[in-house]
């Protein structure tokens, strides 16, 4: 009997995080889209924070360091990011948990030019980091303009 009892208690003990991550999500339908987009918007800063330090001289010019950083930005920016901007997740529906804006989906073809925008940057940028300190100097200009472009229109500012 007390080994029954036990195992009731250890399988509610494990079941109960299980329905609260379940209750989790349907609180929030676009919990796992908002992750994702965050998690690659995070992985965009990290990289460029390595280029932008290197470009204003607070971080020693490294050819290696700034070429690993403009290609993982290069490489993120050719993923299909398209699943994680469900009509429904900006910033009007889901409140402070998103900075979205709903402009994205109002003009998808905006949204779609930014976008393209910092691809061709990223790309640009992945060409010249890794030759020396002028070259980088020379790319951080257009990709941190495109990542403006984009946030100037289509994400809430911080205030």
């Amino acid at each position: 009997m007390r080994l029954i009892s036990r195992s009731l208690l250890v399988a509610a003990a494990m079941t109960l995080p299980l329905a609260a991550t379940v209750q989790g999500q349907s609180d929030s339908p676009y919990q796992s889209h908002l992750k994702a987009r965050q998690g690659f918007m995070s992985i965009v800063s990290f990289n460029i924070a390595t280029l932008g330090g290197m470009a204003r001289g607070n971080i020693a010019y490294d050819a290696e360091a700034a070429q690993t950083a403009a290609d993982n930005i290069a490489a993120i920016a050719g993923v299909d990011t398209s699943p994680f901007w469900p009509e429904g997740s900006d910033n009007g529906a889901l409140g402070d948990r998103t900075r979205a804006l709903p402009v994205i989906w109002e003009n998808p073809e905006g949204f779609g030019e930014a976008w393209t925008g910092f691809r061709t940057a990223a790309t640009g940028m992945a060409e010249v980091a890794g030759g020396g300190l002028a070259a980088l100097r020379g790319g951080i200009g257009p990709l941190g303009n495109s990542c403006g472009n984009c946030h100037e229109d289509f994400r809430q500012s911080i205030d």
